[in-house]
């Protein structure tokens, strides 16, 4: 296992610790964190700045070098859907469960712009279809601020044509049928031949 620093206290690299925990990941966790991994971004809840980012051939390359290890045929499932550019363990989830239903993957991290300026970037999109797929976790509630420029550009995006589908935690868990159905009713209303 290759080494990396917090401060001056030796810890175990990111895609080594993924890999340690193998044997006890399911498919849909190890997306997770692979996904979290491989994303650049800094503002990933959770994610220490400063921290190691690989890419998927790096990944590809330790796991050629470690071989055969409790849990490596999962590691090698989920590197297959894994991605780059995940802001949020939700984020990945939603977009799984979405290519899960047998729906097109979406694009994360979609910016929509206008008038020569960014009006938003949208956390998962069909920009085909002009639908934007937005989670909300607690922060997005309990923020006043933040709650407000949400409120600003679900009304952006609107006003530029786009279907902003806005979802929480329970839509992945309790209301998983009516999400899918609320995102195939959404491309239906715009894939009109």
């Amino acid at each position: 296992m290759e080494g990396w620093l917090i401060g001056a206290i030796p810890v175990v690299d990111p895609v080594s610790t993924v890999f340690s925990c193998a044997a006890q990941l399911n498919v849909r966790a190890a997306v997770v964190l692979l996904d979290a991994v491989l994303t650049p971004a800094d503002n990933y809840p959770g994610l220490r700045g400063g921290r190691p980012v690989f890419d998927t051939e790096e990944v590809t390359a330790k796991l050629a070098r470690w071989g055969r290890f409790p849990g490596c045929a999962t590691i090698r499932r989920a590197l297959d859907l894994a991605r780059p550019g995940a802001e949020s363990p939700k984020e990945t989830e939603t977009r799984l469960l979405l290519a899960s239903a047998g729906l097109p993957e979406p694009v994360m991290q979609h910016e929509v712009w206008g008038d020569s300026r960014l009006i938003a970037r949208v956390d998962l999109a069909y920009p085909q279809w002009r639908i934007a797929i937005e989670y909300e976790g607690d922060g997005h509630r309990t923020d006043a601020a933040q709650w407000r420029r949400d409120i600003q550009r679900q009304r952006a995006l609107e006003e530029r044509g786009w279907i902003v589908i806005r979802i929480t935690q329970l839509d992945l868990v309790e209301g998983a049928a009516s999400l899918l159905a609320s995102v195939r009713r959404a491309i239906s209303s715009r894939d009109v031949r």
